[in-house]
């Protein structure tokens, strides 16, 4: 496992710390899979998963990628974590030397924010949707499962790209179209 979780005072607001490798986009979806059951908003958990993938995807493909104008590659070091839902006892991770990834869930009823920050202060610009290539489509898919999504530069280094979620039943999360 790829990440430890570090659990606040408040049970509504919940953080995982994910290490620099592409098994932090399925760890992730397995901490927003946990989170979400806990507070029985289960159904939740197809749209945020989605949008965590997006989010996480683009922080480790953009935020860490090595020599991306002017950044210093990944160089790795230790951090200690939490542990996950498979271990037993606090462990070492590798990360970077600067400000890890981070995904965190907020749940203020009636709404649900997935937040992923990550090292790099640029913000996410969607691209012209190009349907025959690989990628380029994320901002996309996350602006149309959750019901609004933005990000914000943080204090010193990094940024919070942060997606809302309607928890209320019976409402679709997102602004796509269900077919019943």
């Amino acid at each position: 496992m790829s990440t430890g979780t570090a659990l606040a005072v408040d049970p509504h607001v919940v953080t995982c710390t994910l290490a620099p490798r592409l098994e932090a986009v399925r760890t992730a979806r397995e901490f927003a899979r946990s989170t979400l059951q806990g507070w029985g908003l289960g159904d939740l958990f197809d749209d945020v998963a989605l949008v965590a993938s997006e989010l996480v995807t683009n922080a480790l493909r953009h935020a860490l990628a090595p020599g991306r104008e002017g950044q210093a590659a990944i160089e790795p070091s230790r951090f200690p974590v939490q542990p996950g839902p498979r271990q037993a006892e606090p462990r070492l991770q590798p990360a970077c030397h600067t400000l890890p990834i981070r995904i965190s869930l907020v749940h203020r009823s009636p709404q649900v924010v997935c937040a992923v920050s990550d090292p790099s202060s640029s913000g996410p610009v969607a691209r012209e949707a190009d349907f025959v290539a690989e990628s380029g489509r994320g901002l996309h898919l996350v602006d149309s499962f959750s019901r609004s999504w933005g990000w914000h530069p943080l204090a010193g280094a990094g940024k919070v790209v942060w997606a809302l979620f309607e928890a209320e039943a019976g409402e679709p999360s997102g602004r796509h179209r269900r077919s019943a």
